[in-house]
């Protein structure tokens, strides 16, 4: 079996931490104590063979393994074979459940492994690191416990394995079930082994009967459960973020320096992700988001918004390079903090806006709006008038690039027409008018600065006569009707320039590292919807299937795709790609009244 790292990776979690897993069954990157912290497992950045920053059970003689999610979870099962027959099986999880009338999910990891067949015998080679990988974490050991003294956080490996067999990595039988508990530096108050089997047993319960309460599609069931679950395990419940990725520097394609730090939250993501989780019906996740970006709207006193913060609300998320690891196939840099956090992206007006907005008409919600949100996300909507015709770096980040994009623009206008709604809808008729007509002013600029009356056209920016996929949302965003002849012209010119094979580039363009060489997956969902509205399902039907079978074995995506081999890169699991999938499902799912 290849030990190059690739993205056959299976995430686990509990909205407090998270892992991946890769194909041998081994912990590979999980960071603590938060999404954005040091990488207690750093292999996958660490080359083919790293010393340490991994956890796995290596079955000696191994012949095959097979890994599946236990049904309707993230919990996952991965059955090892031997040569001569000896099998075993490995059920990795976060425990996840109720206790003491609140939601368990401690900073934990539960590991049990059972013999199957034979005899086999195993090595357990636990090796956390510190220092950004760096570095093993010291060790301490009692007589059923190890204690890894990482960056931020001591974690206890408490075991009913022989803590010597660990500590000295010795081959031995596996005669019975072995139960580990990786958590905080703490007593484990129970008998590990039945401890550790009863949190599996009720985090197996609590998600698949979170999944029970989801809307779903009838097509394409399988998809869009395992996106929603892993869309879930991208929230960090504390404070309602939602992370665009649970990775950072893997680059979008090879040598292409594009290899970003994406465990925080994008406010571009906002808008996106609460459709999606308006169409699944999954309240807690999206309530949870509103109430964090009801406290940016506070932070930002009416000003600036910026286009990323961390997942505690932290404005200052510094950009810098590490050399303690070789990154993702050898592929520097590695990037800790995301210089985004400076840049302007005027299209996070409407991002804020659009998304709260809904709090005023959703009957669903604990706490829905008030008068007095509506008039804190007022100074919002000023700024976005103020700011909507300013140059910026764009949806897509160019650091060293700047023009008045289009869609920025367009994001703007939408905060201004939904405040116009919102405050017709809770009677504020005068308000109303204001919003209304900052609207209208706003929408006459665009289509006077973007128009290109000899194409019949719009272009990505004031003045250009550049393309950008994000030209696809002036439909999805109510700017313009999907048969407009100028967003058809729009829509052809797109889908000659820019669509590659089945798949969708942001731009072709150069920019600040060249050309693109990937297509970006969350733009060939856009793509998909885009033929939806345009009649033409069956292409879109047939575009979502290819987008499927590139899914991971783990049934997800990553941020870019290879044109010539369907190879994923970029970060992963994408956030962005788990609500495209979402979404497309649903819009072009046959309805359950199809199986009466």
């Amino acid at each position: 079996m290849s030990t190059t790292p690739d993205l056959n990776l299976w995430p686990i979690g509990n909205c407090s931490i998270s892992a991946l897993i890769d194909k041998r069954g081994r912990y590979v990157w999980a960071c603590a104590p938060r999404v954005d912290g040091d990488p207690v497992f750093s292999a996958l950045m660490d080359g083919e063979a790293p010393e340490h920053g991994f956890w796995e059970i290596e079955l000696q003689g191994l012949a095959s393994i097979e890994q599946a999610y236990i049904r309707n979870t993230p919990v996952l099962r991965t059955v090892m074979t031997a040569e001569d027959g000896a099998a075993l099986e490995v059920i990795d999880f976060a425990p996840r459940h109720a206790k003491h009338g609140r939601t368990y999910r401690p900073l934990a990891f539960g590991r049990i492994v059972r013999p199957l067949k034979g005899a086999p015998r195993i090595v357990v080679r636990l090796r956390p690191a510190t220092g950004w990988g760096a570095r093993p974490a010291e060790r301490t050991s009692g007589s059923n416990h190890i204690r890894y003294l990482c960056e931020d956080i001591t974690f206890r490996l408490t075991t009913d394995c022989p803590v010597s067999h660990v500590l000295n990595e010795r081959v031995f039988r596996l005669e019975g079930p072995l139960a580990f508990f990786l958590g905080p530096d703490e007593g484990y108050d129970q008998e590990v082994g039945p401890g550790v089997a009863a949190a599996l047993d009720r985090t197996v319960r609590y998600w698949q009967d979170w999944v029970r309460k989801l809307y779903l599609p009838l097509d394409w069931q399988e998809a869009v459960i395992r996106a929603a679950i892993t869309l879930k395990l991208c929230a960090y419940e504390e404070t309602g973020a939602i992370v665009a990725a649970l990775t950072t520097s893997v680059p979008e394609f090879p040598e292409s320096g594009r290899n970003w730090d994406y465990r925080y939250c994008w406010i571009r993501d906002a808008y996106y992700t609460v459709r999606a989780l308006n169409r699944l019906g999954a309240v807690d996740i999206l309530e949870n988001y509103l109430g964090y970006l009801r406290n940016l709207v506070d932070d930002s006193a009416g000003g600036h918004v910026q286009p990323v913060y961390g997942v505690g609300l932290e404005p200052g998320i510094g950009e810098r390079i590490v050399d303690t690891v070789k990154g993702y196939r050898g592929m520097k840099p590695v990037r800790v903090g995301n210089q985004a956090h400076e840049h302007l992206q005027h299209d996070v007006y409407g991002q804020i806006v659009l998304p709260l907005v809904q709090a005023f008409y959703d009957q669903r919600l604990l706490r829905p709006g008030t008068i007095e949100d509506f008039e804190a996300l007022e100074p919002i909507g000023e700024r976005a008038f103020q700011m909507h015709d300013q140059t910026d770096a764009g949806l897509w980040e160019f650091r060293t690039i700047a023009r008045v994009h289009t869609y920025s623009s367009v994001m703007c206008w939408a905060a201004l027409d939904r405040l116009a709604k919102a405050a017709t809808h809770l009677g504020l008729t005068a308000r109303a008018e204001h919003w209304r007509g900052r609207a209208d002013i706003v929408r006459e600029r665009i289509e006077r600065e973007t128009f290109l009356p000899d194409e019949g056209r719009f272009a990505a920016s004031f003045g250009g006569r550049e393309l950008d996929a994000s030209l696809l949302q002036l439909t999805d965003l109510g700017f313009l009707d999907p048969m407009d002849p100028r967003q058809v012209a729009t829509f052809d010119a797109i889908e000659r320039d820019l669509k590659k094979g089945p798949y969708l580039f942001r731009y072709v363009e150069p920019d600040d590292f060249g050309e693109p060489e990937t297509a970006f997956n969350f733009c060939t969902f856009w793509f998909i919807e885009a033929l939806h509205q345009n009649g033409r399902d069956a292409e879109a039907r047939a575009i979502f299937e290819e987008m499927l079978s590139r899914r991971t074995p783990a049934g997800l995506l990553s941020e870019d795709i290879s044109i010539e081999d369907g190879e994923l890169w970029g970060n992963y699991p994408q956030t962005y790609s788990l609500v495209g999938v979402i979404n497309c499902a649903i819009l072009l799912s046959r309805s359950w009244t199809d199986v009466r």
